[in-house]
């Protein structure tokens, strides 16, 4: 039974209150249960206690190339297109389709090919650009789903439909799902930890890594690429470790005296950040340091990643963070939105990402990490066989295109040397074994033993959960 205290504050004016700010059955669940927000805290179990079934992957690091990388520029070669270079696209090809604001008025849609050589590798003999050298080493490593598709056509909930799996902003990303669901191994590092990198006008806004309606302690930690690595991770001027640690327990019995008042469990979760806070103090500052990795790893990823805030520094941090117990790691590399000068600025960014996201891999690999380490690589959309705009000898652009895509995974339960899917000899629809967004996140879910319908969040009276209402698992991609 609830004690008296409990039972007063169980006033149905305070459960109103609770449930409709969205903290539905959670909150309730505290309140009878106080324990159980902890046990998600950093550092320990999940919801789930343990996973559904027996997991292969442990941890996720998510290298997400924001603007949406050009496919047929990449992996799916289309010799069709170099004998219809200039000519009109079909029309039966277009169909109905909608395109973009940007390309919707021109009076052509000039079919454009590739300007980048391309061969075989590996033993599916997967299609490579000669701007991946460094991804080619891996492609036994590697599946490569050529038949990805979503529905939003614009950046914004393109990107946001990816995370969330859902188009309307406010729902809980990916990671910050995972780490409800399993919680993190390490209590001195946060349990989701997001970096950002590249350039472009397509901003990266904080509820891309979001935790939405779920407790705010699952939402992404930040980590920056000048000064402190977590803002205010620094002592004030004046103050050392002891004293920060003094004024910490000082607010946190403050605060535990509000929450056992409010039987909140926001205020639990701002009483273990601050705890958190503290460790990170000490244990931080020692995981950057990636100057003191042998210089044969520093050589692996190139020479950017001696620049602090490059994608290659970025990489090798996710290493070292998922190999310091980190469930979820994401990286933001900004720059992929090619609407002009395609083949200059598409050079520029796989001279930045290609080796390192090839040397993350070979790098988990001889660590003996990369089997229960998935890494995902992928932007929000591909890009359309048609030019948008003139093409000139040197220079072309690519509007958005939702219909197909290529995104490649490795390692925790994929299987290796594989592509799968297909799209027409435009590139421009599936052929065969089309991949959903929903069922991409049913798949990372399942390596990481999370039966996606079940891995659910009660919110305005309905059951949320990443997947929504749909989603299967690609169990061919599976190892």
């Amino acid at each position: 039974m609830l004690d008296d205290q409990l039972q007063s504050a169980l006033t149905r004016r305070t459960f109103l209150r609770r449930t409709s700010a969205g903290l539905g059955a959670a909150a309730l669940a505290a309140l009878l249960n106080p324990g159980h927000v902890s046990a998600a805290a950093p550092g320990g179990l999940g919801l789930l206690g343990s996973p559904h079934f027996a997991p292969k992957a442990k941890r996720v690091i998510y290298l997400f190339q924001s603007g949406g990388p050009s496919h047929m520029d990449l992996f799916d070669y289309k010799p069709v297109l170099q004998q219809m270079h200039q000519k009109d696209l079909p029309k039966s090809v277009m169909g109905e389709q909608r395109v973009t604001l940007m390309t919707r008025n021109q009076s052509k849609f000039l079919c454009v090919a590739s300007p980048f050589k391309f061969a075989q590798y590996g033993r599916a003999g997967a299609w490579m650009s000669e701007l991946l050298p460094f991804t080619q080493k891996i492609a036994d490593d590697i599946c490569i789903v050529k038949s990805l598709h979503t529905e939003p056509i614009n950046h914004d909930p393109a990107v946001t439909f990816m995370q969330t799996g859902s188009m309307v902003p406010g729902r809980p990303c990916m990671g910050s799902w995972t780490t409800y669901g399993l919680g993190s191994e390490n209590a001195d590092l946060p349990g989701f930890v997001v970096m950002l990198s590249g350039t472009g006008d397509q901003p990266v806004t904080p509820r891309y890594y979001h935790s939405g309606f779920l407790p705010s302690q699952f939402q992404g930690v930040q980590f920056q690429s000048s000064g402190d690595p977590v803002m205010f991770l620094s002592n004030p001027k004046g103050i050392d470790h002891e004293n920060r640690g003094r004024l910490i327990d000082a607010a946190n019995k403050l605060n535990a005296i509000r929450r056992d008042d409010l039987l909140d469990p926001e205020i639990q979760t701002r009483i273990e950040a601050f705890e958190l806070a503290y460790r990170m103090q000490t244990s931080v500052p020692e995981l950057t340091e990636i100057q003191n990795e042998p210089k044969s790893v520093l050589d692996l990823y190139g020479d950017d990643v001696k620049r602090p805030g490059s994608y290659a520094a970025n990489c090798l941090l996710a290493r070292r963070l998922v190999e310091r117990g980190v469930r979820f790691v994401q990286l933001f590399h900004r720059g992929w939105d090619q609407h002009g000068n395609l083949p200059r600025d598409l050079r520029r960014q796989t001279r930045e990402t290609d080796q390192p996201s090839a040397a993350l891999v070979m790098d988990l690999k001889q660590r003996g990490l990369l089997e229960d380490t998935l890494i995902v690589w992928g932007g929000e959309f591909g890009r359309t066989s048609y030019s948008q705009g003139d093409i000139r000898p040197d220079s072309f652009g690519r509007d958005h295109h939702p219909r197909c895509y290529s995104v490649w995974m490795a390692g925790g339960g994929i299987k290796g040397g594989v592509v799968h899917g297909s799209t027409d000899d435009f590139g421009y629809n599936l052929a065969a074994d089309g991949v959903h967004v929903n069922d991409l996140h049913a798949t990372l879910l399942h390596c990481l033993g999370i039966n996606h319908e079940r891995l659910t969040f009660r919110f305005q009276g309905r059951d949320f959960r990443l997947t929504d209402v749909a989603g299967k698992v690609v169990t061919p991609l599976l190892a």
